[in-house]
């Protein structure tokens, strides 16, 4: 079928909605909504979609767009549930069930004829790694049944009406239900306020006597003070004081003034330094053990751990961006791993992203964003390279979540690709205006070919893990759910770990390494990689930096036209 997506952002969903239809045969086009109804209307009249899909859209559709073609919502709440924050309400609710409904639109919101839902068990997570995880899972598995069903013309959507359980209308999740009392609330209230909003909209709060949101919350087992205190700060996070504990704050977001640019989200500790004044005495940095003892419970977003043969490096960044500093930091880690007795090392979290390579939120609150993007690109190219240049053991890249642009090339340094089932790959930079870095232009041909690696980059589409091993990207699917993605690689590693002929392909790796780099060493990939893109970042009017300023701001970026993805193939 001809679909047409429409949505408000091409954000997780929405790319996993557009690579898997593909996946399936349809022919998927995507229009963003982000300036008014008319682009929608045009995209229509131009594409003449059999089938319009709407997988994340926070405005209404055109009424002359639903009432002429079939068009399905993907509403993130169980069937009967209506309003524009149901996993808001979910995690306040502390519900140990959810749903995704696919339905038709009509002129009450949420209240079309049913044509799919799918439940799904909450965990205790943030709602942003729900959205990404549980509920894009239960979300993709309903679209697709509705659109069998509507390619097979014989199903009737079920209406809202009659026999229907009555309708629950949840009004949207107001700041006024976030506010945290530090004085009263427990740490468990805490956090879940702090992770009901931990991406979007964040808790408004107030710190140094002004207005902040709070973005995250990580529990702390130790440090205490009275409530509403800062104590320490820890890898960017801060420390904050409970009635019976403590909590973690990853990111702080400053609110909005009249007449100021846009704020946006930046790693708590510095956001603090900004405003504390130079007499203020700092708050004690106190780093995390790479080792973790089993059982802590208190934030630490870079880890290790052994089981047998098997060393993991995990990591967890709030976006899955990669500062300077937090990619210095995951360089020592792995620099740690590789002095270990292991022979397989697995890099990525637990769940959610694997990584989205350098840090635009940080790079563009810098003084000189052109620099800081300097310095956090060959950081990042740190990184990569030393996993290129592992030559005594086997190295696993296991992907819980997503990954995308340099993120995606720290992945394809590995010996292996493992992803799971429902992850979504973004093999380039075109799209922020980017040339591309962490050795692409030897990693990405190397799998895929020369011509297909040109492809991918030109195009700028998300990629499903199904199609990745198609094209080479992905070397095993791993179809677990969110919460048994990490059991499920560290059994799979012992396995690799075990396995006879581990020996001989380690040292097959080593030996085709040394012949690539007497072909073309890594060190020139690197220094014409660089070159183009350090032309890139000390260019005023090269477009990375509008592009970076709009994405990180969410405003739109100033285009000639709405953006439009998948025309021209």
């Amino acid at each position: 079928m001809d679909i047409l997506l429409v949505a408000s952002a091409f954000n997780s969903l929405t790319q996993r909605a557009y690579a898997e239809l593909s996946d399936a045969g349809h022919r998927v086009d995507v229009v963003l909504a982000t300036h008014g109804p008319d682009p929608v209307r045009a995209a229509v009249r131009e594409r003449r979609p059999e089938l319009i899909v709407a997988p994340m859209l926070k405005t209404a559709l055109p009424e002359d767009v639903w009432r002429e073609h079939t068009c399905l919502i993907v509403h993130p709440g169980p069937p009967g549930d209506r309003g524009p924050s149901s996993l808001d309400w979910a995690v306040d609710g502390e519900a140990r069930q959810w749903g995704v409904t696919v339905l038709q639109a009509e002129a009450g919101m949420d209240a079309g004829a049913v044509w799919a839902d799918e439940p799904f068990a909450v965990p205790e997570t943030g709602k942003s790694d729900l959205y990404r995880n549980e509920t894009a899972d239960a979300a993709m598995t309903a679209l697709h049944r509705a659109v069998r069903r509507y390619a097979d013309g014989d199903h009737k959507p079920r209406p809202q009406t009659g026999d229907w359980p009555e309708a629950v209308w949840r009004d949207y999740y107001r700041q006024d239900r976030r506010r945290i009392d530090w004085e009263r609330d427990d740490t468990a209230t805490v956090l879940r306020k702090l992770r009901g909003a931990d991406s979007q909209p964040g808790v408004l709060d107030e710190l140094h006597g002004r207005e902040v949101f709070l973005h995250g919350g990580h529990p702390e087992d130790q440090l205490r003070g009275r409530p509403g205190d800062l104590l320490a700060t820890r890898a960017g996070a801060v420390c904050r004081a409970t009635r019976d504990g403590a909590v973690w704050i990853p990111e702080l977001r400053p609110r909005k003034n009249s007449g100021d640019p846009a704020p946006f989200r930046r790693p708590a500790a510095t956001v603090l330094a900004s405003w504390t004044a130079p007499h203020t005495p700092a708050l004690p940095e106190i780093p995390a053990p790479l080792d973790l003892p089993a059982g802590r419970r208190t934030f630490a977003d870079v880890r290790y751990r052994e089981r047998g043969a098997t060393g993991f490096v995990g990591f967890s960044f709030p976006g899955g961006a990669m500062s300077t500093d937090q990619c210095r930091r995951l360089l020592a880690a792995y620099r740690y791993a590789l002095a270990r007795p292991t022979s397989v090392l697995v890099l990525g979290g637990a769940r959610d992203f694997f990584s989205n390579g350098i840090h635009l939120n940080v790079i563009e609150g810098a003084p000189d964003p052109g620099e800081e993007s300097w310095r956090n690109l060959n950081a990042m190219d740190d990184v990569v390279e030393a996993v290129l240049r592992t030559t005594d053991r086997l190295v696993i890249a296991a992907l819980a979540g997503n990954a995308a642009a340099g993120g995606a090339m720290l992945a394809l340094a590995a010996d292996e690709v493992w992803c799971r089932t429902g992850t979504v790959l973004n093999p380039h930079y075109r799209r922020m205006g980017l040339y591309g870095s962490e050795f692409w232009t030897y990693t990405l041909p190397r799998r895929t070919g020369p011509e297909t690696a040109r492809r991918l980059a030109a195009e700028a589409l998300p990629v499903s893990a199904a199609q990745g091993v198609r094209l080479g990207l992905v070397d095993r699917l791993v179809p677990a759910t969110p919460g048994e993605f990490a059991g499920t690689v560290e059994t799979l590693a012992a396995e690799v770990s075990a396995a006879p002929g581990l020996a001989d392909r380690i040292a097959a790796k080593a030996e085709a390494r040394g012949a690539d780099e007497a072909v073309r060493p890594l060190a020139d990939h690197r220094r014409d990689e660089l070159a183009r893109m350090h032309a890139i970042f000390a260019d005023p009017a090269a477009p990375y930096h509008a592009l970076r300023s709009a994405f990180v701001r969410k405003t739109p970026a100033a285009t000639t036209r709405p953006l439009r993805i998948g025309e021209g193939r």
